[in-house]
């Protein structure tokens, strides 16, 4: 698993894309792009627009408060579903390989949500880094709007060196070697 010191947690409080002040601004701005959802409340606002993300990531919070709309919104859906553990601060490496799960159902076709015991917030990172060119990553920035970020090869670079910054930290219950060059491919 992968750690985020907090002396380098204010590295992650500017958008990781560009910032709108509501969702319709932010889905005219996608345009005809595959749109890929982090965050319960950017989830629940694209499935109440009658769009479903190629891959969805929820919690079931939003600014660590319970949120079921985004639940309530998803269960209708038909969409393949897989449920990860990951801690506040962390990625596991169990999220990597649930969103690369995922993201293989969604380029078969089969959109996915990826339901997170813990927090999903971090997901951003490693969703972006294994998109396709021309994907549409949203999420929530609490307070402001919603961030789109459209990836490419400058969307890559960014979330490498997002990235650079975790720790790698071995969980209690892991013992396997993981080879940490090309996490995301």
């Amino acid at each position: 698993m992968w750690y985020l010191p907090e002396k380098d947690r204010v590295r992650f409080k500017a958008p990781f894309g560009v910032l709108f002040p509501d969702i319709e601004s932010a889905l005219s701005y996608a345009g005809e792009r595959p749109l890929y959802a982090v965050g319960d409340v950017v989830t629940a606002s694209i499935v109440r627009r009658g769009l479903i993300p190629a891959v969805c990531v929820i919690d079931g919070s939003t600014m660590r408060e319970p949120f079921s709309d985004a639940h309530v919104s998803t269960q209708a859906l038909s969409v393949k579903r897989f449920e990860v553990a990951n801690p506040a601060g962390y990625i596991t490496d169990e999220l990597i390989d649930a969103l690369k799960s995922a993201v293989e159902c969604a380029m078969g076709s089969k959109p996915a949500l990826v339901h997170v015991i813990g927090e999903e917030d971090l997901a951003v990172i490693p969703l972006v880094r294994m998109l396709p060119a021309e994907s549409a990553v949203f999420y929530g920035q609490p307070g402001e709007g919603v961030v789109v970020r459209i990836t490419d090869d400058a969307a890559k670079e960014q979330a490498d060196e997002l990235f650079s910054y975790f720790e790698r930290r071995q969980s209690a219950d892991s013992s396997r070697k993981v080879n940490t060059e090309n996490r995301f491919a």
